[in-house]
């Protein structure tokens, strides 16, 4: 028979054990769950501060910051709209300041990328500026994406997207793709939200030149002539007015559009060869060639004038 006493010591010593491996596994358990809780705060925290940080870089201007932060924080959460998009708004910013045509196109791809793959998020909000964006990425690509950008810019404008600048990109991109009627109409309303430039005179122009409506074409052209400030619109205009006046058969009216462009550039091999196709169709041969010699002169490799002096 065991001693009851001795048995008694045994089973409180056991207990005392059990108890203290019991609250041993407790404390360890709460402070493992206070370090997690520590860590994902401190994580969650710190990419707030980020986004701020973002943020405050986007709206002061330091779009290259911007650009690198966001890549960087992409690298653990590749498919963060927030980041996506502030990715794609930087690297546009940074492509339309390069001088380099190859360091644009560089950042341009970059901002397409971002930006294409934000649009695939269920959750993307403020869609319109996302197509505002992707829209003129994609027209200064090139000609070869213009129907891109006429995609997106016309998604941004049927979104309610207000920039003073949709009309003017929006409507050059129908040129690229050949739509003039398309483009006529939105140049009238940029013209008509008072946007007026000499560029937007000239491209509705040219338009309705590539529609055949050269009475329309013609005067933007004089508005153009009249209003512009810049000479090198004023000699733009006055070139395309010639071109008009000669197919018409006015060949006095193209002359003197010609030589108002030599009088006020002084020498334009454009002009000069012009003038030399009026000559030769009047039968002064002598007046023509002097007119194509003298185009060569401002520009030695003017292909028209080379051809018709038989230089290769």
């Amino acid at each position: 028979m065991f001693d009851s006493k001795k048995r008694s010591g045994y089973g409180t010593r056991v207990h005392r054990k059990k108890n203290f491996y019991a609250a041993a596994i407790i404390i360890l358990f709460s402070a493992a769950v206070l370090v997690l809780s520590a860590f994902f705060f401190d994580v969650k925290n710190r990419r707030g501060n980020d986004r701020k940080e973002l943020l405050s870089l986007w709206e002061d201007g330091r779009y290259r910051e911007a650009y690198e932060l966001s890549g960087a924080e992409l690298q653990r959460k590749p498919l963060d709209f927030f980041l996506l998009t502030l990715r794609g708004f930087s690297a546009y910013q940074i492509g339309i300041s390069q001088i380099n045509a190859f360091d644009t196109l560089s950042y341009i791809d970059d901002c397409v990328l971002a930006l294409r793959k934000a649009l695939l998020l269920d959750n993307a909000a403020g869609r319109e500026r996302i197509y505002y964006i992707l829209g003129k990425a994609y027209y200064i690509k090139g000609q070869g994406y213009a129907d891109l950008a006429v995609k997106y810019l016309e998604m941004a404008r049927n979104s309610g997207y207000e920039a003073g600048d949709i009309p003017k990109y929006l409507g050059l991109a129908y040129v690229a793709v050949r739509d003039y009627r398309a483009s006529v109409a939105v140049f009238t309303l940029a013209l008509e939200a008072g946007s007026v430039s000499d560029e937007l005179l000239l491209s509705i122009a040219k338009s309705y030149m590539a529609m055949e409506e050269p009475d329309a074409a013609r005067a933007y052209l004089m508005r153009c002539v009249e209003t512009s400030r810049d000479s090198v619109a004023r000699v733009t205009a006055r070139l395309h007015l010639g071109e008009i006046l000669g197919e018409e058969g006015d060949s006095e009216g193209a002359e003197a559009q010609y030589a108002a462009v030599l009088e006020e550039a002084g020498e334009n091999a454009e002009a000069h060869f012009r003038l030399g196709e009026l000559y030769q169709a009047r039968g002064d041969t002598t007046r023509a060639r002097w007119e194509w010699r003298r185009a060569l002169w401002a520009n030695p490799v003017h292909e028209g004038a080379r051809r018709r002096l038989n230089i290769l």
